[in-house]
C-alpha cells in the first residue's frame, strides 16, 4: 500500500522519542527511538487507519499531497 499523506517528524522531549504524526488521518500518530523507526511505525499505524475507517464504513480523507505553500 502506497500512502501519500504528509507525515510530520519531530523529537519529543518529554517521550524521549521521535514522533511521526498524519495530520490528514486525525488521531494517526507512532513513535520510535530513531527517525526511521518512528516513520516505519506510522506506515503500520496510517494502514491501520484506513483499514479501521473501511471497516466503520467512515470516509478517508483524500491525500492534499502539501499542505505547506512550496515558497517557504
Amino acid at each position: 500500500m502506497i500512502f501519500r499523506y504528509e507525515i510530520i517528524l519531530h523529537w519529543s522531549e518529554e517521550d524521549q522519542a521521535f514522533i511521526a504524526e498524519v495530520p490528514e488521518l486525525p488521531g494517526c500518530a507512532a513513535d520510535g527511538e530513531t527517525y526511521q523507526e518512528a516513520l516505519q511505525n506510522v506506515k503500520i499505524i496510517m494502514r491501520e487507519w484506513i483499514e479501521t475507517a473501511k471497516d466503520l464504513g467512515r470516509s478517508i480523507p483524500e491525500p492534499k499531497q502539501r499542505l505547506m505553500s512550496p515558497n517557504i
